[in-house]
């Protein structure tokens, strides 16, 4: 199509006013300007979904492996003396594998022994962190806290942000209380025990 001289010169004077009418009247390629506009937001926000879900996955995980080996513990499958805390971690590691690294880097374990429950009490008053990671495990009738912490790798800006987490990870723990079984004492967990 060609433009004779009188369209010549009204295409080149067209008005700001009428520019901006044409365009909002034209609809041609609307649809992936706004895509364009709302793709960030929404695919940070669904990034940030999935990850809440993969860290509730492996948070999940991590407290059914606790309560595993904690089961060990009170029933005196595993004891004093003849568990080691490398050995609990690969049990630990063993159970989580499907979400973290194979060597659990920077998984935590404080297994500590007790007379009684509210010696327990006044241990989670200090603080669910301890300052302190000690791995005493008791013998038949104890009361035991078995607590794993994992620093988790946050991958979303969106939600590193949120969490407050400067160093790109959110801690996940797991916490156990029980009292363990009147199981037999062995000649190795008696030694280790007095």
């Amino acid at each position: 199509m060609t433009l004779d001289k009188g369209n010549r010169q009204a295409a080149l004077q067209l008005s700001p006013r009428s520019v901006v009418l044409r365009f909002t009247r034209e609809r041609k390629g609307v649809v992936a300007i706004e895509f364009a506009i709302l793709a960030f937001p929404f695919f940070l926000l669904l990034f940030a979904i999935l990850e809440c879900c993969i860290a509730f996955t492996a948070q999940e995980l991590m407290t059914n492996a606790v309560d595993d080996v904690a089961r060990q513990l009170r029933t005196g499958q595993l004891k004093a003396g003849t568990v080691s805390r490398q050995e609990m971690r690969d049990m630990l590691c063993d159970r989580m594998g499907i979400l973290f690294p194979g060597d659990c880097e920077g998984l935590r374990i404080d297994l500590r022994n007790y007379v009684a429950f509210e010696d327990a009490v006044r241990e989670f008053e200090r603080g669910v962190v301890p300052e302190e990671y000690t791995f005493d495990p008791g013998g038949p009738l104890t009361k035991n806290v078995l607590r794993v912490f994992y620093p988790w790798p946050v991958v979303t800006a969106i939600l590193r942000e949120r969490i407050d987490a400067p160093d790109g990870t959110m801690l996940l723990f797991a916490t156990t209380t029980w009292q363990n079984e009147p199981f037999p004492v062995t000649a190795s967990s008696s030694q280790s025990n007095g």
